[in-house]
């Protein structure tokens, strides 16, 4: 085995581990290169299909080629697909000129708090990688929230050598986590060996390209002439330019994101 064989493989252990031991799960889908990967390896885990509903927050700001490539990728792979939006704040005129951390936490944070209500969900499916971010890192494959889906950074379960806390107290909300030892190389590598489709925002067109995929106001792209995944992959292995570079909710205070992610942000 190589090491993405030894990735691969954990995440599909991850994946089963939730599955079996909790109750009403789902999986969230932003679009992006991370949660594809991670559908992908939830149709390899349960065999060629997705037994939990695909979750989708839709902020009314998306990109419009993400939506395109929602729609189409659900309809293929025939996954049982979700979409909430907040539409009571769209209502009331949320925006990012309201502040895009505000706006975040309205649009994405308090969608998926009512969307996982709605449902009745004890346990949530994320892409996130701990490379990713630096509140990231903080994280856990097996992460609890309390009833209002809240993270307390600060206290966290240990996992040692694989082994993950699963039994939690009634009301506990968990996030977890099949990606979390993930790096983004690891991320397009395994595109690369699988074929995985992605979004063609991620492929240089005159020059610019998006490494990052979010609401369009929020979403910069960067200098790159990478139009494969190969040279994707090129790029990344010399890169010195952080991979959340251009999302500009993350530079509106040091602490943006981990506030964001404290009071539920996916």
């Amino acid at each position: 085995m190589n090491d993405l064989d030894v990735l691969e493989s954990e995440s599909i252990y991850i994946f089963r581990e939730a599955f079996n031991r909790l109750d009403k799960i789902a999986m969230l889908w932003s679009i992006g290169k991370d949660s594809n990967v991670m559908l992908w390896l939830a149709r390899k885990a349960f065999f060629g299909h997705v037994p939990f509903p695909v979750l989708h927050v839709d902020t009314n700001y998306k990109i419009p080629e993400m939506i395109e490539f929602r729609d189409r990728v659900a309809k293929e792979w025939s996954l049982p697909l979700i979409v909430g939006q907040n539409t009571e704040a769209l209502a009331a005129g949320m925006s990012p000129a309201q502040g895009r951390v505000n706006c975040c936490s309205a649009l994405k944070t308090e969608g998926l708090k009512a969307l996982l209500a709605e449902h009745g969900f004890t346990g949530v499916i994320a892409g996130i990688r701990r490379d990713e971010e630096g509140t990231r890192a903080k994280e856990r494959v097996f992460s609890p929230r309390n009833e209002t889906n809240e993270w307390d950074f600060k206290d966290q379960p240990p996992e040692f050598w694989g082994q993950f806390k699963t039994d939690f107290a009634p009301g506990t909300h968990l996030r977890i986590h099949p990606l979390l030892a993930w790096t983004e190389l690891d991320v397009w590598r395994y595109i690369a060996r699988e074929g995985i489709p992605v979004v063609d925002l991620y492929f240089a067109k005159n020059g610019r390209r998006y490494r990052s995929l979010g609401c369009a106001p929020c979403t910069g792209s960067i200098s790159s002439t990478a139009s494969t995944v190969e040279e994707i992959i090129e790029e990344l292995e010399t890169t010195k330019t952080s991979e959340r570079a251009g999302r500009a909710q993350d530079k509106e205070s040091e602490d943006a994101f981990e506030r964001l992610r404290a009071a539920g942000y996916m």
